[in-house]
Order: C-alpha cells, then sequence, then structure tokens
C-alpha cells in the first residue's frame, strides 16, 4: 500500500495535526482510533493491513486522523463543557481540514467514516451530523452515549453529540433524507461489552425508519482480531 504522512497546520486546534493515509485512490473513508488512540494506532494493529487489497485495488483509499481524547472526553483537568468545546474543535478539523482533502484526493462528493469501540461513536456522531457528507458509517462495537464523560453536565453542546439523545428527535425532512441513503454498518456480537449499545442504536434507528446493518456476530467480543475480521467485508460493501 502508498502510505502517506500528512501534517498541517489547522487554526481549528491552533497546532498541527497529522493523519495518515494509504492507498492512491477510491471511495475516502476516514478512520478514527478507539478511545486515546492516535492516528497510527490503527495501522499498528494490523486494521489498515486488513483491508490491504481494497486499497491496492484503487477501491477505497484510508484517512487515519489524529485522536485528542486525552484533551477533550478524557480531560479531567477542565471542566466538562470545555470537554465538548474540544470535541467541537476537532470535529472541526475533519470537517473543514479533512473531509475536503479526502474530497479533492479522491474526486468523490462523500466520504465514508469508520471506527472501532470509541472510535464508532466519533463515526455515528458525525455521520449523522453532516450526512450530506456522508455516504457509509461504519462502527465496529460502537458506543454512542457520551453522558459519562461529562459529570453530569448538560447542554445543547452535551445533546447535540449524544446520538442516543438527538436521534429520536431528528424531524427535518432533508437531514433525515440524507441519513436513509446512508449505507450504515453497526458490528456487534455476543461477547461485546458494547453489544446493548449497539441495539439501542439500532432501536433507534428504527424509530425514525432509517436503514441500517446490525451484525451481531456469533463468538465475537470487544478486541482488534474481531474488527480485523469485520472491517474487509464492511468495506467491501461501499460502491462508488
Amino acid at each position: 500500500m502508498h502510505e502517506q504522512h500528512l501534517n498541517w497546520y489547522t487554526p481549528h486546534l491552533s497546532r498541527h495535526f497529522d493523519t495518515l493515509s494509504f492507498g492512491h485512490a477510491g471511495y475516502p473513508v476516514i478512520v478514527f482510533p478507539t478511545s486515546l488512540g492516535r492516528y497510527f494506532q490503527n495501522r499498528n494493529f494490523g486494521l489498515i493491513d486488513s483491508v490491504a487489497h481494497l486499497v491496492d485495488q484503487g477501491r477505497i483509499k484510508i484517512y487515519c486522523p489524529d485522536g485528542i481524547d486525552e484533551q477533550s472526553w478524557y480531560n479531567q483537568s477542565i471542566s466538562p463543557a470545555d470537554r465538548v468545546r474540544t470535541h467541537l474543535a476537532y470535529e472541526r478539523v475533519i470537517l473543514h481540514d479533512l473531509v475536503p482533502r479526502a474530497q479533492h484526493e479522491t474526486g468523490h462528493a462523500r466520504v465514508a467514516v469508520a471506527g472501532a469501540s470509541f472510535g464508532g461513536y466519533h463515526a455515528v456522531n458525525f455521520a449523522l451530523r453532516y450526512p450530506q457528507l456522508v455516504g457509509y458509517c461504519i462502527s465496529m462495537s460502537g458506543s454512542f452515549d457520551i453522558r459519562p464523560f461529562v459529570d453530569g453536565h448538560y447542554d445543547d453542546d452535551v445533546y447535540f453529540n449524544n446520538p442516543v439523545d438527538y436521534l429520536p428527535n431528528l424531524h427535518d425532512h432533508g437531514t433525515l433524507e440524507s441519513i436513509r441513503r446512508m449505507g450504515i454498518i453497526l458490528g456487534t456480537g455476543d461477547r461485546d461489552s458494547c453489544r446493548d449499545r449497539n441495539f439501542q442504536l439500532s432501536n433507534l434507528l428504527n424509530g425514525q425508519g432509517l436503514p441500517h446493518f446490525l451484525d451481531d456476530r456469533k463468538w465475537c467480543g470487544h478486541d482488534w482480531n474481531y474488527w480485523r475480521d469485520m472491517f474487509p467485508h464492511y468495506l467491501s460493501l461501499i460502491h462508488s
């Protein structure tokens, strides 16, 4: 695979930002790291190698952005309100820096977003907030309620970044239609510690009449070996 280290200064975080890209062409797939993970995590744990054949065939091009969970959701040294605001600054990097780059480099108007564990939260939240930009959303063993990270604090920023809260209240026709056209995959298994949370999100999607694929696998838990098995199958379902 062709691998490239991208580094640029972003005004949204007032610092330089790192991303790895893999491939030369194809549908752009932004893959978030797991909790506290960095931009090289998905490569180092073999997730990218598991889909090397799709990358080399030019079917997909992968972007692995850095994570800043330790500065946002996991940062006990700042207030809960500031944790959410820091996350929103990170989201702006993805929205205004990385997505346009992926669109330009691949020629696709929409991207796919993906991630495992807490990366699944990032993927789902971004997809539901910006469905006009996302063609596919892939979550593996995700968890989608961020209230445990804000110590009882609750405001509009928390609400609008908590899918289990805002999804049932989506009423805008255009937004719902964009989500309805999205390919949404929720991967979990009978040994996954986040299995119930995937069923909860699936029920919320069903409540809004939003089609999706809930893949509940046998003998499947919450670890990289399971995600390396899931990811190639899910990416093979992407069609340009």
